[in-house]
C-alpha cells in the first residue's frame, strides 16, 4: 500500500469549486469530467467529485483492491462506500481517517 498525492472531496457544485480553485486561486486543472474536477496545487492534487460533502478522503494505491479491502476490514476498518466499476472503495480506520483504496497500475 502506497499513498498518493491525491485528496478527494465531494461537493454539490463543481462549477463553484472550479471557479474558486482555478478561477480565483489559479490552480491548473488536471482532470475534468461531468462528475469530477481536479487541480494541481503543488504537493497535492485536489479533486472535487459531485456528491454530498463527506470530508477529506486520502488515497492509497494497492495491487489488489479486493484483497487490500479484506485485509483492512480484518484490521478494524469499516466500509464507507464501494464502487466496483472503478474499482475503488472508501474505508474508515479506527482513528476516523477515511481513505480510498484504488488499483495501482504500475
Amino acid at each position: 500500500m502506497t499513498s498518493t498525492s491525491d485528496l478527494i472531496f465531494r461537493t454539490g457544485d463543481l462549477g463553484a469549486a472550479k471557479a474558486y480553485y482555478h478561477g480565483e486561486l489559479g490552480f491548473p486543472i488536471v482532470a475534468e469530467t461531468e462528475r469530477l474536477v481536479g487541480f494541481d496545487t503543488g504537493a497535492l492534487a485536489v479533486y472535487f467529485e459531485r456528491g454530498d460533502a463527506n470530508g477529506a478522503v486520502f488515497e492509497f494505491e494497492v495491487d489488489d483492491v479486493a484483497q487490500a479491502k479484506a485485509e483492512m476490514l480484518a484490521r478494524g476498518c469499516s466500509l464507507v462506500e464501494e464502487d466496483q466499476d472503478l474499482p475503488r472503495c472508501y474505508l474508515r480506520d479506527r482513528f476516523g481517517l477515511v481513505f480510498n483504496l484504488t488499483q495501482s497500475f504500475s
